[in-house]
C-alpha cells in the first residue's frame, strides 16, 4: 500500500477545515475526513489532487465524490458506531471506509465488475474496511441482511427504489439522491411500516443509479 506522508495528513487537515467553513458540523465526521487517506483510492497519478474537493474518474465510468459530498452524505445519515449500514455503490471504496471509521458494519454492493474487484482486494490490508462486499444491482439493495439501520446510495437515482424502503428498519435513514440530470439530495426517516418522513436538500450531480433492466456489468 502507498505511503501516507505528514503532508497528506496535512492537506486533509485543510480539507476538513474547508468542510467545516462549508457547513459540515459533525466532528465525527470531520475526523473521519482528516484521518482517511483518500489517496489511497485514487489512482497514484491523481495522488497530488487528492485533497482538493473534487471529483476524479475511479474507471468503469465511474467517479469518487467530491469530499463534501461525502460529507453531506454522511451527516444527514446520523451513524452511530454499531449500525448496520447498506451502501449502494462501492465505487472506489473511500464512503464504505469514512463509515466503518464511524463504527458502522457496513455492507456494500457494487454492480461494476472491475470496481467490484479492486475493492475487494483493497479491503484485504485496510484498516477500515466494510463487513462484506457484495457484486450485485443495488436497485434490489441486499435483502439477505436486511434490515438496515441506515441506507446510502451514491448515485443519481430516477425514483427511490422500492426494495431499498422495504430494506429500511423503523427508525431507519435513507440518504438518496434523486432525479435525472441533476439531483435532490434526498432523506427518508421510516417512521412505520408504511409511513416515510421525506425531506430534500440542495442540489448534486451524481452518476446515474442504473436500473434492474440495464443489467449487470460483466
Amino acid at each position: 500500500m502507498r505511503n501516507d506522508s505528514l503532508r497528506h495528513k496535512g492537506l486533509r487537515n485543510q480539507l476538513a477545515q474547508q468542510l467545516s467553513e462549508r457547513g459540515i458540523q459533525s466532528a465525527h465526521v470531520l475526523e473521519a475526513i482528516r484521518v482517511i487517506p483518500r489517496h489511497l483510492f485514487l489512482d497514484k497519478t491523481l495522488e497530488a489532487h487528492a485533497y482538493e474537493d473534487r471529483a476524479f474518474p475511479i474507471g468503469a465510468e465511474q467517479t469518487i465524490s467530491h469530499p463534501y459530498t461525502v460529507a453531506f452524505q454522511t451527516e444527514l445519515l446520523e451513524v452511530r458506531s454499531g449500525m448496520k449500514v447498506l451502501e449502494i455503490g462501492t465505487g472506489s471504496g473511500y464512503q464504505s471506509a469514512v463509515l466503518s471509521f464511524l463504527g458502522a458494519e457496513v455492507f456494500t454492493v457494487e454492480r461494476q465488475l472491475e470496481l467490484f474487484r479492486k475493492a475487494e482486494v483493497f479491503f484485504r490490508t485496510f484498516q477500515w474496511k466494510p463487513k462484506l462486499i457484495h457484486y450485485s444491482d443495488g436497485c434490489k439493495g441486499l435483502s439477505k441482511y436486511a434490515p438496515y439501520d441506515r441506507i446510502v446510495v451514491t448515485a443519481g437515482a430516477k425514483e427511490i427504489p422500492n426494495a431499498l424502503l422495504a430494506q429500511l428498519s423503523i427508525g431507519g435513514i435513507l440518504v438518496i439522491p434523486v432525479g435525472e440530470n441533476q439531483q435532490k439530495m434526498t432523506v427518508l426517516e421510516r417512521k412505520g411500516a408504511k409511513e416515510f418522513h421525506k425531506t430534500t436538500y440542495g442540489d448534486f450531480q451524481f452518476v446515474p443509479l442504473l436500473n434492474s433492466t440495464e443489467g449487470l456489468v460483466r
